[in-house]
């Protein structure tokens, strides 16, 4: 039998249709907005999902944070795995292990099982999410065109979470709160036919599974997250979550000791050196903690003060993605001439303005004025921010080394997003009790019989008073993540610094004005 010459001539792992970099990129992309979207897609479902399965009101919480914990807290591992075992079968490994679990997920009937469902997704989207960034930096060649991929990458990571919550609003509204999960499924497997046709194999590097870090890294940081989510529910003294605290310590510093000894490290500690690329993560970090916050705050004030249904708030986002994308694509344009500092320097400068504003939200605003206004602001910035952060965090980083750089770049997105969300937790239970006080004389002078009977039931304070508190609660919350952004802008002016070689390997061959 004779081998066509194609066959002969095709190196091992290499893609079976290559030269189509639009669709390896649309399958990147793919696989990272469906694990973006899906932190934030199930936030207006969520009511539903309680009625469905009975939860209470403190285990709801965990169908959010079971998938950002294992997400977060597994994503260095990810990112290791792709180095070593090959990028494009770990990425189909997590795309398919994130399919199964959203069908299981979507067929849950207790509990349990969406809570088991919603840690399998973590891990699939541990595997896939760091492992498809580092797989543009092989399958795209440095300079222009692997900007642009940057670019595109960027802009779904930065508006996965606005489309989301659209999404969410649309599938619960016109079917039913499972199909948050099933849509997952069609496109994962799609995902997982297309990859071998059109995204070659990396080349695989030997080496060993540094397991200690590995444990001890995700344990650290999943510990870190649920202490601060404990003292949001039962506040600062509470012991479990000083039991976290101590336990995060521990186990980060033990990290660091590991990482320090290993001879082949999860995350090798060098990449640290670097101020701009150190600078970059403590950036990514502050504004992904103030991020989380806007959109769940947000969320709530929309349905819970403005009165509209869900698919009405997933539409009342649609602005903040279209701004995302503007904020990508100027960066990603201009960012060979002038570098990542100017870009850093004024999203980080609108995010913040945008979070102030926000906090100045009151029962009384309106969606333009109040909502619509200071979230263009704050996603411009972002936009801003989103492109130049990925393309620094990962520019002059080895090749067997970038899935450990990406891991690390992803893993401090979601991370300081949970961080941050229980931080603005915590102030906004604060603010909500200060407030339910002062407005419960007020309700019982004024109130009518059947509102207080009411209140007497569900020890909630209906509207107009509910509205008072939640507004106060939520005007609370976005002061300390205007304080965050204003880290980012402080770290971007006194942190990053970039030289003339740095601006010549972000332009590539096409750099003007840079030769």
């Amino acid at each position: 039998m004779t081998t066509s010459p194609l066959l002969q001539d095709q190196k091992p792992g290499a893609a079976h249709r290559d030269g189509h970099p639009g669709i390896a990129l649309t399958v990147i992309a793919a696989c990272q907005l469906m694990v973006v979207l899906d932190a934030t897609i199930v936030n207006i479902a969520l009511p539903h999902i309680q009625d469905a399965l009975k939860f209470s009101t403190t285990d709801l919480t965990w169908v959010v944070n079971s998938y950002t914990l294992t997400f977060g807290g597994l994503l260095l591992l990810g990112g290791r795995a792709g180095d070593i075992l090959g990028r494009r079968r770990v990425f189909m490994t997590g795309i398919l292990l994130f399919t199964l679990a959203s069908l299981l997920g979507g067929f849950a009937q207790e509990p349990w099982q969406l809570l088991a469902a919603r840690v399998l997704q973590g891990v699939g989207g541990a595997i896939a999410s760091p492992t498809s960034l580092a797989l543009i930096t092989t399958t795209f060649p440095e300079g222009p065109e692997r900007n642009r991929a940057f670019g595109v990458f960027a802009a779904v990571s930065a508006g996965g979470g606005a489309i989301g919550l659209l999404a969410g609003g649309m599938l619960t509204e016109w079917l039913d709160w499972r199909w948050v999960l099933f849509v997952n499924v069609p496109i994962g497997l799609l995902i997982a036919v297309l990859t071998p046709l059109y995204i070659g194999e990396s080349e695989r590097h030997t080496g060993r599974f540094d397991i200690a870090g590995a444990v001890t890294s995700t344990a650290g940081m999943a510990s870190l997250v649920y202490g601060f989510i404990r003292a949001a529910d039962e506040g600062w003294r509470d012991s479990l979550a000083v039991g976290s605290f101590g336990a995060a310590v521990v186990l980060l510093l033990a990290f660091g000791i590991i990482e320090s000894r290993a001879k082949e490290p999860i995350t090798p500690l060098r990449m640290f050196a670097d101020r701009n690329r150190s600078g970059t993560y403590v950036i990514m970090l502050s504004l992904a903690a103030a991020m989380f916050g806007m959109f769940f705050y947000i969320v709530l004030f929309v349905q819970n003060v403005l009165g509209y249904s869900p698919i009405e708030a997933g539409l009342a986002f649609l602005p903040v993605t279209v701004v995302i994308a503007l904020g990508a694509g100027l960066s990603q344009r201009f960012l060979p001439v002038l570098g990542p500092k100017p870009f850093m320097l004024v999203g980080s400068a609108l995010a913040t303005i945008g979070l102030a504003w926000q906090a100045l939200i009151s029962s009384d605003s309106s969606y333009v004025g109040g909502v619509l206004g200071p979230m263009l602001v704050f996603g411009f910035g972002m936009g801003l921010n989103f492109v130049t952060l990925t393309l620094t965090a990962v520019s002059g980083v080895a090749q067997h080394e970038a899935g450990a750089a990406s891991g690390l770049l992803n893993a401090t997105q979601q991370v300081g997003g949970s961080l941050g969300l229980s931080i603005l937790t915590t102030v906004f239970g604060t603010a909500t009790k200060d407030e339910a006080e002062k407005q419960l004389p007020q309700f019982m002078a004024e109130g009518s019989a059947e509102q207080k009977a009411e209140f007497a039931t569900s020890q909630q304070l209906p509207a107009p008073w509910g509205h008072e508190v939640l507004a106060q609660g939520i005007s609370a919350a976005f002061v300390p993540a205007a304080a965050m952004a204003a880290l980012a802008l402080a770290t971007a002016w006194l942190v990053i610094r970039v030289r003339k070689s740095d601006l010549e390997a972000l332009a590539g061959s096409a750099g003007p004005g840079l030769g």
